[in-house]
């Protein structure tokens, strides 16, 4: 995905299904400077991480 589709996601009041690897992820912020997302899955909140945003696939 490209990271201004990242950014429009993050600002939208909608919920957008995006996935990581084929998991659903919620998309928290978006690192310009190092073109990642932090992210974490609907299933397990507590556990964020830092992916590159074109990993992300949108549905």
């Amino acid at each position: 995905m490209e990271l201004n589709r990242v950014k429009q996601i993050v600002s939208s009041p909608a919920e957008i299904t995006v996935r990581y690897h084929g998991v659903p992820v919620w998309i928290q912020s978006v690192d310009e400077n190092a073109n990642t997302a932090r992210v974490h899955t609907h299933s397990k909140p507590e556990e964020e991480m830092d992916i590159p945003v074109g990993e992300l696939v949108e549905e």
